[in-house]
């Protein structure tokens, strides 16, 4: 199996689950994830799958400055209805990495280790998703924004040729290339842009009203993951 290249360039997520530890699953319970494993989860890499493995790693990353994420003690809160665009393959990839589920999940052993219901969706949310650590409930809300990488120029008309299968050969190898570039420039030359990857972490201490921004945010309405 041939990945592109630049996957291996996409920094890797090193966590600690407690059950993989008990049960000697890998040495100290360690697992890393890199791009390359979401893809071959997913079947494809597409700026959505970008995000969703990005946006876990940045997470996670600001909830555990100093110590390995925990797989299985994070809750993760998803706005957009699970039945709506590519939300239920951002919950896929978030499953992976963090070990939440909806509550088809691991129900766990004599009430330790259950991952079932820590996956939710919460129309409130602000931003398209909230991490949350069990141990401590603080929180991280993220979001991306794809206006900052639109398509290459020609793009959708050679996406349409693809799909209603019109289109060249040469054409095909264009296509793919194009997409693989856009995926390529988000999660390499724009990872820690703060405009395309929001990361806010929530104030305890602060009550907001329903779908109300606190008056220190100044940035443009979120979108959501499925945007192309």
């Amino acid at each position: 199996m041939k990945l592109p290249d630049f996957f291996d360039e996409i920094p890797r997520l090193r966590v600690q689950d407690a059950l993989s530890q008990m049960l000697g699953s890998a040495e100290d319970g360690i697992l890393v994830y890199g791009f390359g494993d979401v893809v071959r989860l997913t079947g494809h890499a597409c700026p959505t799958v970008a995000a969703a493995y990005w946006l876990t790693y940045l997470a996670l990353e600001r909830l555990y400055p100093d110590s390995l994420p925990q797989r299985g003690g994070i809750q993760v809160e998803l706005r957009d209805d699970p039945r709506s665009g590519s939300t239920g393959v951002v919950a896929t990839v978030i499953q992976m990495l963090t070990g939440a589920a909806d509550a088809s999940g691991f129900k766990g052993f004599g009430g330790r280790f259950g991952r079932a219901g820590l996956i939710r969706y919460a129309p409130e949310l602000l931003l398209s998703m909230r991490f949350t650590r069990l141990d401590n409930r603080d929180s991280i809300e993220v979001n991306a924004d794809f206006w900052f990488a639109p398509p290459a120029e020609g793009f959708d008309d050679l996406l349409a040729r693809c799909v209603e299968d019109k289109a060249t050969k040469d054409e095909r190898v264009k296509l793919a290339r194009m997409w693989l570039e856009r995926v390529k420039h988000l999660l390499l030359d724009l990872a820690r842009d703060p405009a395309v990857f929001v990361v806010r972490p929530v104030d305890r201490g602060w009550s907001r009203p329903e779908r109300c921004a606190p008056p220190d945010i100044r940035c443009r309405p979120a979108a959501t993951l499925c945007s192309s």
